[in-house]
């Protein structure tokens, strides 16, 4: 059986703040978006509870509201939001070529990608037992709520190190858990670490279970590698051992860097491939901040408006 094909200018794939954002500016600008949200609507942006840092309320706002506030302000302004995941694409045609659900093939104009990426876990049940009642993968979003309490980072490397002296200087103390017996991050952050004094560092250590009750967290069992285990308490547990940008569907055809972000030209959006362009975290290494996201999805549908005028 034929599949059904659906021609739209601008289509958008991901349903986070970037993808959110770029459907409200394309919608302004008449280019009638489609978004597929994918198996994540909101993002990663939705395992959190309360967002303190997002300019514009200065109580919080909770982040399912704004996601869904956001999709909202999207489809008010005529954007087309479809549940759907896209599982196949060609972009070696014009228009390009996508297939969603493996049942639907649609072929666009534009394309803008907002896949985001997603942090790496342990994979411990425990752990995602908690996930959003003090286990976090970051320091920057929650952090703020661990304020002069204990905490513990997981990881060696330079973004353990930069959430590690990011949040010393909020709690109590940071405790390190390093499963080798040296840090991997650059001598710059290494000094940083060692030069402050509510960071602990556990050598060679292994968390085997995070450990808590209804209230949410409340420590962490560890094991060494001579065997030894042992329990920290702590209040809030955070992983920062690398995220993966959720670029694989696209990598055969736009260029990526060495961890898979795809790779945009300076400060545009744009990819490798004309037409194409990238929003958020799956292009964004460094920053991985809502606001950061939704600006960049505001640069990607005015980039689109401009490739499409041509």
């Amino acid at each position: 059986m034929d599949m059904e094909i659906q021609h739209v200018r601008c289509l958008i794939v991901g349903g986070g703040p970037a993808g959110y954002t770029a459907a409200i500016y394309a919608s302004r600008a008449a280019l009638s978006p489609v978004l597929y949200e994918g198996n994540e609507p909101g993002g990663q942006l939705t395992t959190t509870t309360v967002i303190e840092n997002y300019p514009g309320f200065p109580s919080g706002v909770d982040a399912n509201k704004l996601m869904n506030d956001m999709r909202a302000q999207a489809e008010g302004l005529g954007a087309d939001i479809r549940r759907g995941t896209v599982t196949g694409v060609d972009l070696s045609v014009r228009p390009f070529r996508l297939v969603v659900d493996g049942v639907t093939e649609v072929e666009a104009d534009a394309l803008i990608i907002a896949t985001g990426a997603t942090a790496r876990y342990l994979g411990l049940p425990s752990e995602q037992k908690f996930r959003g009642l003090g286990v976090s993968a970051c320091a920057t979003c929650d952090g703020f709520f661990y304020r002069k309490k204990d905490v513990a980072v997981v990881g060696g490397g330079d973004t353990a190190c930069e959430e590690a002296s990011y949040l010393a200087g909020l709690c109590r103390k940071v405790y390190m858990i390093v499963r080798r017996d040296v840090l991997r991050a650059s001598d710059a952050m290494r000094r940083r670490v060692f030069n402050t004094p509510n960071i602990e560092i556990l050598w060679n250590c292994n968390t085997r279970e995070v450990l808590g009750d209804d209230s949410g967290v409340t420590g962490a069992r560890l094991e060494r590698s001579s065997g030894e285990v042992f329990d920290i308490k702590v209040d809030g547990f955070f992983l920062a051992i690398g995220h993966h940008p959720a670029s694989d569907l696209f990598s055969k055809w736009v260029k990526t860097d060495e961890n898979g972000y795809i790779v945009t030209d300076g400060v545009s959006s744009r990819t490798s491939v004309e037409g194409v362009f990238a929003a958020g975290d799956v292009q964004d290494p460094h920053y991985r901040q809502a606001v950061n996201a939704a600006a960049s999805g505001c640069r990607a549908a005015l980039d689109a408006e401009k490739y499409l005028q041509r």
